[in-house]
């Protein structure tokens, strides 16, 4: 495989010679100046290349694919152009953004999920150039000939490596299976495992690997941290949601159960929030998404996993709750804000048990992270679900019972002014 050399890419949409239709609709959308990715693999593609991408979500892969698979469609000439996505939400989000990028274009989209009836989507494939789906309904589709490939030029497999972790492999293949042999095959993801591999020997041919994998774009994204006691954190952050100049906003909890008690608080402190982690119903998650970026909600709760792979935009603020123990998972967070060219800013609220993965995150990427001064806030109230058990209301003069490790067995009384907003 080839890797395409460091400062060998075009630096401007126009110098790539897209279509002027395609210009013009990312002009209209603000998107002026392409990303890393976009630069590396847009002009391979165009010249049809097996293109292996490798970046993070929200780097630009969506355009990055669908610029130069749009150039290639004929108008009623079958599906042309099929994109796998390992989940509905991301497939529904795809085909958004590839219907504005083609918006002065002639061309149909079809989207294919479970969960929802077969029969209106065989319509939209019988009249779509270009078809959007989950690897276990395209292959329904395939296997009661609804959908033929045999016209296929291009396939794109997005979010690769998650398709892999969730088990699609074997669809993957079989789907692949029965594409034509000259088709082109493009594979975007954020890592390349041992699975992801075997598909790229087994299907595509001499492939380039255009590298733009995790990265902080710092010109745009001012990242700051607070230190902050863990029975602190929530109302650190009440106070922050209200006092920062924001739009749109993130709040990342490393765990769903600190996910419902942070968005359930929240709502109890008057803040609106809407929730979405990997354990809700994936109609709640679109419905969720979908209100998001309408401008109805403005801020989300989100646990990573269910935010992973999602286009979300206009994302002014994102908060930490906590850290993952995973660094990569930081970049991936604050990657959701300055994007296209916009600023944004992220916050940390740093509690002792988050030090040592903190600074990890610094000395792995290198980043700039700059400490606040704790303003000053007013202590919260807060509801916790622990052992199973329902809501409870802590007494202002009640500490936790027991221990849970004996480096934290020092623990405060708490009083009107220090009110445990949760237990570690």
């Amino acid at each position: 495989m080839d890797i395409v050399p460091e400062g060998q890419a075009p630096l401007s949409f126009a110098a790539m010679e897209l279509p002027s239709e395609i210009l013009r609709a990312l002009e209209e959308q603000g998107i002026t100046t392409p990303t890393l990715i976009q630069q590396r693999s847009i002009p391979l593609i165009a010249s049809g290349h097996d293109v292996i991408g490798m970046s993070k979500t929200g780097s630009g892969k969506t355009i990055a694919f669908g610029a130069p698979c749009l150039q290639l469609l004929a108008s009623r000439a079958g599906v042309q152009v099929l994109i796998l996505a390992p989940t509905r939400e991301l497939a529904v989000q795809i085909a958004g953004e590839l219907r504005k990028l083609g918006k002065y274009l002639r061309f149909s989209i079809a989207t294919v999920y479970g969960g929802v009836a077969l029969g209106p989507q065989v319509e939209r494939i019988e009249r779509s150039e270009v078809v959007v789906g989950t690897p276990g309904r395209i292959l329904d589709h395939l296997e009661r000939g609804s959908l033929r490939l045999d016209r296929a030029r291009c396939v794109v497999l997005d979010e690769a490596d998650k398709m892999a972790e969730m088990g699609f492999i074997e669809d993957v293949q079989r789907i692949m299976d029965k594409t034509p042999e000259g088709r082109q095959v493009l594979l975007f993801g954020a890592t390349l495992t041992d699975d992801i591999e075997r598909i790229t020997k087994r299907y595509m041919r001499s492939p380039t690997i255009a590298r733009a994998e995790a990265q902080v774009e710092g010109e745009y994204l001012q990242q700051f941290f607070y230190e902050v006691e863990a029975h602190e954190k929530f109302s650190l952050l009440v106070h922050l949601l209200q006092t920062e100049q924001r739009k749109q906003s993130i709040v990342f909890c490393s765990r769903i159960s600190t996910c419902e008690m942070v968005a359930r608080n929240l709502q109890r402190h008057g803040v609106s929030a809407a929730l979405i982690h990997g354990k809700l119903p994936q109609a709640s998650r679109l419905k969720v998404i979908d209100s998001f970026n309408q401008g109805r909600e403005k801020l989300l709760v989100a646990s990573p996993v269910a935010a992973r792979g999602l286009d979300i935009r206009e994302v002014s603020h994102v908060f930490n709750y906590d850290l993952s123990e995973d660094p990569e998972e930081y970049v991936h967070r604050i990657g959701r804000t300055a994007r296209a060219g916009d600023r944004g800013k992220a916050i940390t609220l740093l509690s002792a048990r988050d030090y040592e993965v903190f600074s990890e995150i610094q000395n792995s990427f290198q980043l700039e992270v700059q400490e606040l001064p704790r303003p000053q806030f007013r202590r919260l109230g807060f509801q916790a679900r622990i052992g199973g058990m329902q809501d409870q209301r802590y007494s202002r003069a009640r500490r936790p019972a027991g221990n849970r490790s004996g480096s934290r067995s020092a623990r405060p009384l708490y009083n009107g002014n220090n009110w445990p907003a949760h237990w570690d």
